[in-house]
């Protein structure tokens, strides 16, 4: 019997391409007319300012457009012994410090090319290039992803950190379902990799639900060899999961705890199961 490949088991493609230009004019828009003490806000990045999470944002797009679009490998690396989260944290941190020279026009005139380089970036892929295999989306699994999920992944990236400015300086978040729903359906992505670990025979399913008009349902089936998932609810699952959109999106970004996302969850069935979906995560941590 043939099972099938990693990347088919990540369920059918996201198109994020379209969600990079209005995500960008969003945060520009949010940027340009903040005073300057709300740029001093603390956020719930620890010991970074609102200030230094939109540096932080100009150093994944200029990352973003070295390594994908110009094929700069870079001299950057791990130390020995370091784990892939503390080179990241380490590297994030130092561009930081270095960001806090420039000025708030400076930061701005930067982020709006570089957003704008990012938008064009995605958007100029055509549907070859998002199926081919590309990096590793590591949350999701070490082999290669397709393309189409590693973009995915750039946008709740992006999104997450304009939702962390927003909730810092008190404005809306951005959740409206053509926009949220995307968000909440690459966090899903991670439900194969999150369950590998966890069990399950030939034929267990394992359903999770987020509820409102962004959220919808997705069903994780063990073939005998892995996880696969689909954009569906089982109708006798073996354990299911149903959040609110706030609690999913908190606990695949570790906002919250897996503990405190379980005392808001509602779950049914084989605790192991279940367990393994309270502790998803959907960024590098």
């Amino acid at each position: 019997m043939d099972h099938p490949t990693t990347a088919d088991r990540l369920g059918p493609p996201i198109d994020a391409r379209p969600l990079f230009a209005v995500a960008h004019a969003a945060l520009m828009d949010l940027l340009r007319e903040l005073p300057e003490p709300d740029w001093r806000r603390p956020t719930a990045c620890p010991g970074w300012s609102v200030r230094d999470l939109a540096a932080h944002v100009l150093g994944d797009h200029l990352n973003r457009l070295s390594r994908g679009r110009d094929g700069h490998t870079g001299v950057l690396a791990p130390r020995p012994g370091e784990t892939l989260p503390a080179f990241l944290d380490r590297i994030n941190d130092d561009w930081v410090r270095t960001a806090r020279a420039f000025s708030t026009r400076v930061l701005l005139d930067l982020l709006d090319l570089a957003g704008a380089q990012i938008a064009a970036y995605w958007s100029g892929m055509d549907d070859a290039e998002m199926a081919a295999l590309g990096e590793p989306v590591t949350w999701a699994g070490d082999a290669p992803a397709p393309v189409w999920l590693d973009a995915a992944r750039d946008h709740t990236e992006y999104w997450t950190h304009e939702q962390q400015i927003r909730e810092a300086v008190g404005r809306p978040g951005r959740f409206a379902p053509e926009v949220f729903g995307p968000v909440l359906d690459t966090f899903m992505r991670a439900l194969p990799h999150t369950l590998s670990g966890a069990g399950g025979t030939c034929g267990s399913e394992v359903t999770v639900t987020v509820t409102g008009p962004a959220g919808g349902r997705w069903t994780c089936r063990h073939d005998g060899a892995a996880w696969t998932l689909r954009r569906d609810g089982a109708e006798h699952p073996d354990a299911a999961v149903e959040f609110d959109p706030d609690t999913a999106w908190r606990l695949c970004t570790r906002g919250i705890t897996p503990e405190l996302a379980a005392e808001r969850a509602r779950t049914t069935g084989d605790p192991a199961l279940t367990g393994a979906v309270l502790r998803m995560v959907s960024i590098i941590y």
